[in-house]
């Protein structure tokens, strides 16, 4: 059996799994308790606004509790603006200002790489 053999029917396994699942938890009344039994998916999380080709990964990326490198990124200006709008006269701001233009220029690169390739 090749390594392609073995994979589909790991996946065939799987699929059995998930069917049998959801059939004893239809069979319990389980799905029935759900709030959204019967509705459609709302995901409120800008799922449908990801391009499908990133969605799987960005999927994995938040049920692990991880964040993709851009959003980091927007944290980081985010935290380092705020600091400067507190106190506008620190001695620090303009290397927070200097920070935050790398930050948006690191930034810009990403996004425009995605834009043109699709991949990061």
């Amino acid at each position: 059996m090749n390594a392609e053999d073995k994979r589909e029917q790991r996946l065939k396994l799987l699929e059995d799994h998930i069917g049998r699942s959801l059939q004893e938890s239809q069979a319990s009344g389980e799905l029935r308790a759900a709030p959204s039994y019967g509705k459609p998916l709302n995901f409120r999380d800008g799922y449908e606004e990801t391009p499908v080709e990133l969605r799987m990964g960005f999927k994995i990326l938040k049920d692990a509790g991880v964040v993709p490198p851009e959003v980091e990124l927007m944290k980081q200006i985010e935290a380092l603006q705020q600091g400067i709008d507190r106190d506008p006269e620190a001695a620090l701001v303009p290397a927070q200002r200097q920070r935050i233009s790398e930050l948006r220029q690191a930034l810009a690169l990403r996004l425009e790489r995605l834009r043109i390739t699709g991949a990061l």
